[in-house]
């Protein structure tokens, strides 16, 4: 079975959505896993994407997080939240939320930020990675294809930053952060689907908005795909889609592309 599986930070759902129906038409994902929703559950715009045939699964609260998967190969056993998510000033944020579409389950998630290194955020930040590496180690064993997706707000290696010499003492690249991505890939045996570069060398995912800078190709690769042998023994393809990234007319794109991967399951 033919399954294509995408991961995409919208940075807004709603104000995105004429863009991301057009992709989802061109484009034809099968499983969709969406963050930065920014819409609560009832504004989500789940009749457009029932008309493409997607049915959705939804954590959000109408804040500045909110994650989504959608597909059209079924949906079950949705799962909000990590298990012992930690939460941030009192609120358990929604970053996290699972479902088994088709032949696999996935993980749509949105790592916090972390704001600088040493503020409350980024100690939050560091807790909810490990609560992600121990829902992992539990789930991720066995057979069944098992992936986590999402904008995990870190660049693993220097490289995936266009220029590591601005980044000292900031976070997404300190290293604390970057070995809490290794610990959750080895203690959970999984594997990063890493795209191939449809242009430049390194598969850039998130580009700011300010300075020109998907112009200028000052990128970080911070949305990733992780998944356990028999997910990613079935990937014969995989890529981010920067031409979801380009403004266009419309003139209002994420500041993020979709990670996309094709598998044989």
């Amino acid at each position: 079975m033919a399954v294509r599986i995408a991961t995409w930070n919208v940075n807004g759902i709603n104000p995105r959505l004429p863009r991301i129906l057009q992709w989802l038409e061109e484009t034809a994902p099968d499983v969709v896993c969406f963050q930065e929703l920014k819409c609560t559950a009832e504004a989500f715009p789940g009749a457009a994407l029932a008309d493409l045939g997607y049915e959705a699964a939804i954590r959000a609260d109408g804040r500045w997080n909110g994650v989504a998967v959608v597909s059209r190969v079924g949906l079950a056993d949705v799962t909000e939240d990590l298990p012992g998510q930690p939460q941030y000033e009192g609120a358990t944020e929604p970053r996290a939320l699972a479902a088994t579409a088709g032949p696999a389950r996935v993980w749509s998630l949105y790592v916090p930020n972390g704001r600088d290194v040493g503020h409350a955020h980024y100690a939050y930040k560091l807790r909810w990675l490990e609560a992600l590496r121990a829902m992992a180690a539990e789930e991720a064993p066995g057979e069944r294809p098992f992936a986590l997706l999402g904008d995990y707000n870190v660049a693993p290696k220097d490289e995936d930053v266009w220029d590591i010499s601005l980044f000292d003492g900031h976070t997404h690249v300190s290293e604390a952060e970057r070995a809490a991505l290794v610990e959750l890939r080895k203690s959970a045996g999984l594997s990063e689907v890493y795209p191939r570069a449809l242009k430049y060398d390194i598969p850039f995912t998130f580009w700011d908005y300010r300075q020109l800078g998907f112009q200028k190709n000052k990128g970080m690769r911070i949305d990733h795909i992780y998944g356990n042998a028999s997910f990613t023994a079935a990937v014969r393809d995989s890529y981010v889609d920067r031409e979801a990234r380009r403004p266009g007319k419309d003139k209002n794109p994420s500041d993020h592309a979709p990670v996309v991967a094709d598998l044989d399951l």
